[in-house]
């Protein structure tokens, strides 16, 4: 009797023991046919606005690998499935996703948030559990500094992209401008944008009056007063677009005509023009992807044109560049898997061979090449495409320049709120 119970005691210690147990030899034992994507972004508050394109360029991917019947591995398709957690646009938040997708959910590899602050709280995640993640829109240079392992990007820096508009207004447009002032938000991705701006200005000769950096979702009244005050003849904003629309709706009121609005980034989101209406009119902004381009695909959509028009016939809007680096990112992760021969569920070791392949990752798509850096500031990011000043014209963006990427001319100076 003694011993049955001390069997018994020994059992019932094993299966408690085991409960709490998820050995790797367990998880790699899953059976799934289908691949299980984490997409950690922002769906509510602050960001919803970039949040929201985000989802649509990563659905976008999925639906049109799924359409086709799924990833092909050795000749078995695999569909995808993405498995969403909203970043309620903070960091923490962002966090608390992605380790949820990782331990609970068992993704295979994660698309990661539409901001660079919630980027940089989620790739600490992905590092410590050892996901591959790659984010369709994230811009700051901070991420590729810290040179996390299992992070990649398909956007180039800030520092590289913002850069654009304010070349072209110093380089293309007469009589060329003499003054700039600068608004930055007070984030991650905002500040190198304001000091992107204030590079390019200082290289083109444009003196900088003013440069302010200010919280994200305060009254920006102040900061545009004292802007006011010094009539440069241009303003650039450092922002996402949902402050840059406060910030143009105030100098309307305030009666401030800069000859020329500078925005980055969110003035291509079809949001900014809807919420700003006619006073989207002339303001400039910056791409590195648009409808126009001529890029030949490998995969899915061959051309920049194909990849709109589906778009379009989904979402009803235009697509911009985020969208576009979204979808760009599925297609890196598809590319990768059927280099490495991968099937679901992914191992560990299957895993770090999908980062391996990213790294070697050298193809033409729709929204450009897709090359990531493996050493230096741009490490992991695809840091190699070409940026392209914008502006609305007549209701629509227009690639204005630098240079040889100007399709229409560029519109300047602005006209005056009173006599627009």
């Amino acid at each position: 009797m003694i011993k049955k119970m001390v069997v018994f005691g020994f059992i019932s210690l094993a299966v408690i023991m085991f409960s709490f147990i998820k050995p790797q030899s367990v998880q790699a034992q899953e059976k799934r046919d289908f691949f299980k994507v984490g997409v950690v972004t922002c769906l509510s508050g602050e960001l919803a606005f970039g949040g929201s394109m985000t989802k649509q360029g990563y659905d976008m991917w999925a639906d049109k690998v799924n359409e086709l019947g799924g990833i092909e591995i050795e000749g078995k398709k695999y569909k995808v499935t993405l498995v969403y957690a909203d970043t309620q646009s903070t960091p923490a938040t962002a966090a608390v996703g992605g380790e949820r997708l990782a331990t609970e959910e068992k993704v295979d590899f994660i698309l990661g948030p539409y901001a660079s602050g919630t980027t940089l709280a989620l790739a600490p995640i992905t590092e410590k559990y050892k996901v591959p993640h790659i984010t369709g829109s994230a811009e700051s240079p901070l991420i590729w500094q810290r040179k996390f392992k299992y992070t990649f990007g398909t956007i180039p820096t800030v520092t590289i992209i913002a850069q654009a508009s304010i070349k072209t207004l110093g380089q293309d447009v007469s009589p060329k401008p003499k003054t700039i002032a600068v608004i930055g938000m007070d984030d991650a991705f905002s500040k190198f944008a304001a000091e992107a701006f204030r590079t390019a200005a200082k290289a083109v000769g444009i003196e900088v009056v003013r440069f302010d950096i200010v919280p994200e979702g305060t009254d920006y009244t102040a900061s545009v007063s004292a802007t006011k005050a010094l009539n440069p003849d241009i303003l650039a904003m450092g922002s996402h677009e949902k402050a840059a629309m406060e910030i143009i709706k105030i100098s309307k009121e305030l009666k401030f005509s800069p000859k020329a609005f500078v925005q980055h980034y969110g003035m291509s989101n079809p949001d900014f023009q809807k919420g700003l209406k006619k006073d989207s009119e002339y303001v400039f902004g910056t791409s590195v992807w648009t409808p126009n381009l001529k890029h030949q695909g490998m995969v899915l959509f061959k051309t920049p044109k194909e990849y709109a028009d589906a778009f379009k016939a989904k979402y009803g809007a235009v697509p911009d560049y985020t969208n576009a680096g979204s979808t760009a990112a599925g297609l890196a992760f598809q590319e990768a898997l059927r280099m490495i021969k991968a099937r679901p569920p992914l191992t560990q070791a299957q895993k770090d061979a999908l980062v391996g392949a990213l790294e070697k990752l050298n193809i033409m798509t729709f929204y450009g090449p897709i090359k990531f850096a493996t050493e230096g500031e741009y490490y992991h990011d695809n840091a190699g495409l070409q940026p392209i000043a914008l502006q609305y014209q007549g209701g629509k963006l227009v690639e204005v320049g630098p240079g040889k990427l100007k399709i229409g001319t560029p519109k300047y100076p602005t006209p005056t709120w009173e006599k627009r």
